[in-house]
């Protein structure tokens, strides 16, 4: 429970601006992106199919490769799927060697400390080419709320958890940071390589890195951007090894070739139906399915189940704009998750009018032919009205003025 409510928690403040979560890409799109601005990173390319894992393999002419399962979480390498095989990450010595992971990978499930049990599909492996690391550093360009504006953060601890870094040695992370509107000059990156320990032209390299990563960063409406590790390799070269970027979905209107490269089949599939509804929906892990208007409200009702011994299946924020027809499409939704045991409307019309909130109730109700209970609580603006339907429709829908009553009568239903 406590897990699912940080979940909500950190999410809660993106939903109540209408917001999807942050856009993320695959490694291998990463690496075009970072090519494109310059940025050297090991010579990588994607496949979809084993046979063209192993044309992939060959065309490199040497067999000193990697394969990675192209899947949006951490943790691939001591990730596990379900076909058995352990590890996303693999070293490869020939094309027909390639060719068997992929076999291996492609179409199954990769479940890592990030996904949960159920894992995320693998539809694309990345072969790149080997080199050694004499030295793996951090790098991130994020927004900072301390300084309320765009940092460098680098650490010369890279290829490990930054979080553990920090928590055991804060000395470890450089903080610089970044003038938006100028960038990142040469001098500043300079003196950040030199921090980390860069030399002679290590220091250019890693400098011009640092330089284009916040170029990416304010040209492509990036929310954070993050390379782990960053290396300098035993022939002299500093590249980029491994890259996490985030993208602000407000940009979406001006960033559709980023967007462009958004692979729903690794998202939760009622969240992405949700979107084309605009509704604010998170999945969780409990029974309860909520539906409330305004993320505020939502987390208050989430803590009512709590208390009352409950656990939420959902968090769904229909705003102030909803109509019975999405009103209707969230009890779908909620109704698509087989643990969900009951329902819970919590509405305060504001905005909203707790009259359209009835409506699109019975409507789902008839139309859905629902059979599992449903407790409302309707509060505000047209809320006799809304009763009035409600009671008016001679359907089995048990209605409360109590926050409390109806929170305990949802988990009672839901036990």
């Amino acid at each position: 429970m406590l897990s699912s409510l940080r979940k909500v928690g950190s999410l809660a403040r993106a939903a109540s601006a209408g917001q999807k979560r942050s856009l993320s890409i695959h490694e291998y799109q990463s690496v075009k992106l970072l090519n494109s601005y310059g940025i050297p990173t090991p010579k990588s390319i994607a496949a979809s199919s084993p046979q063209e894992a192993f044309d992939v393999a060959k065309s490199f002419g040497h067999n000193r490769l990697v394969i990675k399962a192209q899947v949006l979480a951490g943790g691939r390498g001591k990730g596990k799927f379900d076909t058995g095989l352990q590890g996303g990450v693999h070293m490869v010595d020939s094309p027909e060697q390639a060719k068997e992971y992929a076999e291996k990978m492609l179409g199954s499930k990769l479940i890592t400390k990030q996904t949960g049990a159920g894992g995320r599909i693998c539809n694309a492996v990345m072969l790149a080419e080997r080199r050694d690391p004499s030295h793996e550093y951090y790098v991130a360009v994020l927004n900072d709320r301390v300084t309320q504006g765009v940092v460098l953060v680098a650490s010369a601890q890279g290829g490990m958890n930054i979080e553990e870094v920090a928590a055991k040695d804060p000395s470890a992370i450089i903080t610089t940071p970044i003038n938006f509107n100028t960038g990142l000059t040469k001098p500043e990156a300079l003196a950040v390589a030199g921090k980390l320990g860069f030399k002679d032209s290590a220091a250019d390299e890693a400098a011009d890195i640092f330089i284009n990563l916040y170029r990416i960063f304010k040209e492509k409406d990036a929310t954070q951007i993050e390379i782990n590790p960053m290396a300098e390799t035993t022939d002299g070269k500093v590249l980029c090894m491994d890259a996490k970027f985030g993208f602000d979905d407000n940009a979406e209107f001006r960033q559709q070739d980023v967007f462009s490269l958004r692979d729903v089949s690794q998202e939760e599939a009622s969240e992405v139906e949700a979107q084309k509804a605009n509704l604010n929906f998170i999945k969780l892990d409990g029974s309860i399915g909520c539906l409330v208007n305004g993320a505020g409200l939502a987390m208050a009702t989430m803590d009512v189940l709590s208390l009352h011994g409950g656990n939420p299946a959902n968090f769904l924020d229909v705003g102030g704009g909803a109509t019975p027809e999405t009103v209707k499409k969230a009890f779908e939704i909620l109704l698509a998750d087989p643990k969900v045991k009951s329902i819970f409307i919590n509405i305060f019309g504001g905005i909203m009018r707790c009259d359209y909130i009835a409506e699109g109730v019975i409507k789902a109700t008839k139309e859905l032919e629902l059979k599992i209970p449903l407790v409302v609580r309707l509060k505000g603006t047209k809320e006799n009205e809304a009763k009035q339907m409600i009671k008016d429709s001679g359907l089995k829908i048990t209605a409360f003025d109590s926050l409390d009553e109806a929170a305990e009568t949802a988990v009672q239903f839901a036990s």
